[in-house]
C-alpha cells in the first residue's frame, strides 16, 4: 500500500511529485486543493522541449523584432516572469500563458524555462489559490502584480471583477499591472528590495525609457525619496511640455522607435536626427567617465 502523503510532503516535494504521475494522481484524489494551492506559488524549472504551444492560442503573429529584444534581456536577466502550464502527463506540458515570453526563451537558447504548473481542471481552485497567496504577507509589489495578471489571465477576470474578488480598489491592481511593463532592470530593485512601491509607481508614470534607467540608477546612488523622485519627473515632464510648445520638431514615429530602443539598449539618453535627405546622427549621451565605460563595455559585449 502506498503511503498517504501528508500536508507537508506538498511543501517539500511538490517537484518530485509532478515528476511521479502515481504519486501526484494520489495527492490529487486525497487533497486537490493542498496540491493547487502549492503550485500557484511553486515555480518549476521545466525542459523547454517538454512545453507545447496551445493550439487555442489567439495570437499567432509576434512582432519579431521585439521578441528578439526581449530575447537578448532574457539571454542576460533570465526569465523574470514565469509562464503558465498545464501538465499533460509526465514530461509533457502545454501552455497557457506566456506564448511571447515562450518565443523569446527558445530563441534565447534556453533549454529549461520557469514556469507555474496547474493541473487540468483545476479553474476554480486556482482562482481561490492565487487570491488566498496574494494575502501572504512576505510577496514583494512584483509577485503581487504577477498575482493578479495571473488572475486577469487563466481565470478570464475582468478588472472590475477581479477587484472585487481580491478586495481591492481597481486604481491599486492597475497600479500593479504596471509594474509589469518597467524594464528589467527597474523590476528587479523592486523584487530585491532596493526601491519601494512609491518608487516603482513614480517610475511607471514615465514613457521615457531612458530616464527611468537613469532615474533609477539616481534613486540607488542617492537614496532618493519618493517624494524627491516625484519632484524629479515632474520638471523632467514640465520641461518636455515646454519644448512642445515650441515648433514640432519631433521624429516620426518610426525613427522616434529606433531611438527609445537605442536608448533602452544603452540605458542612456540617445538623440537621432535626420534630415529630409536621409543623413543625420546618433548622439548617446553620458554624465561621467564611469557611464561612458559603462557604455563602451555594452559595445564591446556585442562584437
Amino acid at each position: 500500500m502506498s503511503k498517504k502523503l501528508n500536508k507537508a510532503d506538498f511543501g517539500k516535494g511538490i517537484r518530485a511529485l509532478l515528476a511521479n504521475p502515481v504519486e501526484l494522481e494520489q495527492a490529487v484524489q486525497e487533497n486537490p486543493q493542498a496540491v493547487v494551492r502549492e503550485l500557484t506559488h511553486t515555480v518549476a524549472m521545466l525542459p523547454i522541449e517538454q512545453i507545447e504551444a496551445n493550439p487555442f492560442q489567439p495570437r499567432t503573429e509576434f512582432d519579431q523584432e521585439a521578441l528578439q529584444e526581449l530575447a537578448d534581456s532574457i539571454r542576460v536577466h533570465g526569465l523574470i516572469q514565469p509562464v503558465t502550464v498545464r501538465r499533460l502527463h509526465d514530461r509533457a506540458y502545454q501552455l497557457i500563458s506566456g506564448e511571447r515570453r515562450f518565443r523569446a526563451c527558445q530563441m534565447a537558447g534556453l533549454t529549461e524555462i520557469p514556469a507555474y504548473v496547474r493541473l487540468a481542471d483545476d479553474q476554480q481552485m486556482l482562482e481561490m489559490a492565487l487570491i488566498e497567496n496574494i494575502q501572504r504577507q512576505d510577496l514583494n509589489a512584483i509577485e503581487i502584480a504577477i498575482s493578479y495578471q495571473r488572475l486577469k489571465e487563466e481565470c478570464s477576470l475582468t478588472d472590475e471583477q477581479l477587484s472585487e474578488r481580491v478586495g481591492k480598489q481597481r486604481s491599486t491592481i492597475t497600479n500593479y499591472l504596471r509594474l509589469l511593463k518597467l524594464p528589467v532592470d527597474i523590476q528587479q530593485a523592486i523584487k530585491n528590495g532596493s526601491i519601494t512601491m512609491g518608487h516603482a509607481r513614480a517610475l511607471a508614470g514615465v514613457s521615457d525609457i531612458a530616464f527611468q534607467i537613469s532615474l533609477l540608477r539616481q534613486i540607488l546612488k542617492d537614496d532618493l525619496s519618493v517624494r524627491a523622485v516625484e519632484d524629479i519627473i515632474a520638471r523632467h515632464q514640465a520641461e518636455r511640455l515646454g519644448k512642445k510648445a515650441r515648433p514640432d520638431k519631433r521624429l516620426p514615429d518610426a525613427l522616434r522607435d529606433v531611438q527609445d530602443r537605442f536608448s533602452a539598449f544603452f540605458g542612456a539618453k540617445v538623440d537621432l536626427k535626420r534630415n529630409d535627405r536621409g543623413k543625420g546622427q546618433i548622439v548617446i549621451k553620458f554624465d561621467n567617465d564611469a557611464e561612458l565605460n559603462r557604455i563602451l563595455d555594452i559595445i564591446a559585449e556585442k562584437d
